[in-house]
């Protein structure tokens, strides 16, 4: 790692990593939570050479290093081992809305399973090709290992999410493969051998045969194996269950008490109440979900295939993900996965088109390793690098991926396995019968979805203005190359009273260290452009954002000081990293009052970062108004 020694020695000087809490970053610090902030050696760290400066503001000790915080951050989480923790923002509890809460709830516990996930269903789909084109036999022992080798984590999948679920709820990880285990305890499928003692709900839906009690308590014994629901509400009750009992067993016997009781008490009110209720709910969920794509699988599958990429890039396939997984463990298999499968090849064919059409060379460079990658189903560099900036490429490749949607749903596309991406996904469609019309109906969607992606970009795309911009761009880039920049004005992006940067409340930048400029204490929420360039950072949490300029200086907007701390609440912003945008161009909106009730001041620095290669001078004035000159530049 470049910054291994640096990290070791931040760490070292922090206390060591001992005296670690938690450590997070924004866009030009490291932000540590320290256990004794007296055992930190702060003017050791001051006078490290990559080390700007260190502050202790908002109970936090504050590492300033510039705009390679984050390479730094990974190197100290990786020296540190401190990738497990939970940053500071998150010990106060959960936040934003429902849906956000959920959205991160269900990635947080299937994320770590997905890569091995994806790997067995490649091998339990590549079994079922080969069985149905007769190169092995389902009796022989080839068959037997190679399908227990694919089928084995799918089988077993309560004890993995057990340990990701609680995990995420905040319990003992192995409490929840504990509680994941006994759901698939093999001993208990033989109970339901014989008569059963007596019938419960008789002549309902829910009705259940009895065959064992737990202290008289009837039990209604149910296959757990691949079952998704069930554990994740178990595994919320363990670690409510656990961090209850910690608060009133004595830590000498705790380490083995608690997970004992905790044990205890989930284990049979799972059998008993939650497993039973959870099934019943995932058989009306799966049943659901099925009645509505029945309504018309076609309509289903445009819709579902249009929008998949949008739910990708905010998040929201997650809320259809835990439904796939339903499906398959409570019906056997899943149509609402197989109607997006198209997706990425639809994607793939836009990238195809923009490699042959642009005239750009640097997008023309990242459009080859996008399609590759595409191929194989990993449309991230190909979504965020390629068609999305060009937005109308984007379209395109969402109505393809909505056409092969619905061809998907016309010829009853359906999925047995949760599989490989791109290419690798073919054999998840193969029914435990053989190669029926549904395969060949994923295999038509995906071509149609490719072929549509690569026409309807081709034509309609936008490519050609792209190529009118990337003249333009490129023209006005040599003539900075080739004149240096003299007197480029720099606007004020605030309405506000100036303030000089000296007298701004935090070391870093009164001291200069992030860059020379001014700062602003606005009196509106608004922030615009103060200048024509790329956007090169936009931190999540919206309160800062970078901006390069066409003469290649490095603009730096901070909205308030330790406005981190509000992880981006009372703020909305209207552009993202990597876009151009112009003078005026509205950039962030800001809440002023809440985030004066959040105690947080507002006072704005606007500095170039990479000053050493400008001259600046600043405009003598002591209120401003968007769009009136704040300071000029000119190269050195």
């Amino acid at each position: 790692m470049k910054y291994e020694q640096l990290a070791k020695d931040i760490i070292a000087n922090v206390g060591g990593k001992e005296n670690v809490s938690s450590v997070v970053h924004c866009i030009t610090r490291l932000r540590f939570k320290l256990k004794d902030e007296s055992k930190a050696n702060t003017e050791i760290l001051k006078n490290m050479d990559d080390v700007v400066t260190v502050m202790k503001s908002g109970g936090q000790y504050q590492v300033v290093i510039g705009n390679h915080v984050p390479d730094v951050y990974k190197a100290v989480t990786t020296v540190g081992g401190f990738q497990g923790q939970t940053p500071v923002e998150e010990e106060e509890g959960p936040k934003g809305s429902l849906l956000s809460r959920f959205i991160d709830m269900i990635s947080s516990i299937f994320t770590p399973v997905l890569g091995v996930l994806a790997a067995t269903g490649m091998i339990k789909g590549f079994n079922a090709l080969f069985v149905a084109f007769g190169l092995l036999d389902n009796t022989s022992g080839t068959y037997q290992i190679l399908n227990a080798t694919g089928d084995a984590l799918f089988y077993f999948l309560p004890i993995f999410l057990g340990y990701t679920a609680i995990k995420k709820f905040g319990g003992n990880p192995f409490v929840g493969m504990a509680i994941g285990a006994a759901l698939v305890y093999p001993t208990l499928s033989t109970l339901t051998a014989g008569e059963p003692l007596y019938t419960l709900f008789a002549g309902t839906m829910f009705e259940s045969p009895i065959f064992v009690t737990f202290l008289g308590i009837p039990v209604i014994l149910m296959s757990y194996s691949s079952s998704v629901i069930p554990i994740i509400i178990s595994a919320f009750f363990a670690a409510k269950v656990e961090k209850r009992l910690k608060t009133v067993i004595p830590d000498v016997i705790k380490a083995f008490v608690v997970p004992m009781l905790t044990l205890l008490i989930v284990v049979p009110l799972t059998f008993i109440a939650i497993g039973p209720v959870a099934t019943w709910a995932g058989n009306l969920l799966g049943q659901g979900t099925l009645a509505v794509y029945n309504v018309s699988p076609l309509i289903a599958g445009l819709l579902l295939g249009g929008f998949w990429q949008v739910f990708v890039i905010f998040g929201l396939h997650w809320g259809l993900v835990p439904i796939a997984f339903n499906n398959l463990a409570t019906l056997g298999y899943d149509t609402i996965l197989a109607t997006v499968f198209a997706a990425s090849f639809a994607q793939t064919g836009a990238v195809l088109a923009i490699l042959i059409k642009t005239k750009n060379q640097k997008l023309k460079t990242l459009s080859i390793p996008a399609f590759i990658s595409g191929i194989f189903g990993v449309t991230e560099p190909a979504i965020y690098g390629i068609t999305l900036p060009l937005k109308k490429a984007f379209i395109m490749s969402c109505i393809a991926a909505g056409i092969g949607g619905a061809i998907a749903g016309a010829t009853n596309v359906t999925g047995y396995i949760i599989g490989g991406l791109g290419i690798f996904g073919i054999p998840s469609y193969i029914s435990p019968e053989g190669i029926d019309f549904g395969f060949y109906g994923a295999i038509i969607s995906i071509v149609v979805g490719f072929i549509a992606g690569f026409v309807l970009t081709l034509l309609f795309g936008g490519i050609n203005k792209e190529q009118q911009a990337s003249k333009e761009t490129t023209s006005a880039a040599s003539e900075v190359a080739a004149t240096k920049v003299q007197n480029e004005d720099v606007v004020s992006p605030l309405n506000g009273e100036v303030v000089a940067l000296s007298d701004v409340k935090d070391a870093a930048f009164s001291s200069g260290a992030l860059g020379h400029g001014v700062a602003i204490e606005p009196s509106e929420g608004k922030l615009v452009a103060p200048v024509n360039g790329t956007v090169s950072a936009l931190f999540p949490t919206k309160h800062a954002i970078g901006i390069t300029t066409d003469s290649g200086a490095d603009i730096l907007i901070h909205i308030g000081m330790d406005t981190v701390q509000l992880e981006g609440k009372f703020f909305s912003a209207h552009v993202s990293q990597g876009d151009y945008v112009k003078k005026g161009q509205l950039l962030i909106e800001f809440d002023m009052e809440q985030i004066k009730e959040a105690g947080k001041p507002l006072t704005t620095p606007i500095v170039v970062t990479n000053h050493k290669e400008f001259d600046l001078q600043l405009v003598d004035a002591k209120q401003v108004k968007t769009g009136a000159p704040l300071f000029t530049l000119d190269s050195k």
